[in-house]
């Protein structure tokens, strides 16, 4: 089974967010937590949810990533093109 990471849309500003292990909300894919476990999945995409209700949050859901590592990092890559344009920031500047 894959890796999965939780992302949605900080409420304020719209910016894309990653949910870390600790129930945060991080601008970096790469410090989301990723899992292949179905249950650890499930409950952090239930604590998104919860921000999604309490105004933090839009639309949370997993996303399938990559996992690139070596002894110094390790780099989350969406399989998917739209979620690695999302990982990767805005396609325009803002002005």
């Amino acid at each position: 089974m894959p890796r999965r990471v939780i992302t949605a849309n900080r409420l304020i500003d719209g910016v894309v967010v990653w949910r870390d292990a600790a129930g945060r909300w991080r601008e970096e894919i790469d410090r989301a937590a990723a899992s292949d476990d179905d249950k650890t999945v499930a409950r952090l995409l239930s604590g998104a949810r919860t921000d999604e209700a309490a105004g933090v949050v839009i639309g949370p859901y997993e996303v399938e990533v990559e996992v690139e590592q070596n002894t110094a990092s390790r780099r989350f890559l969406p399989t998917h093109l739209r979620e690695r344009i999302r990982a990767g920031g805005p396609t325009v500047a803002l002005h």
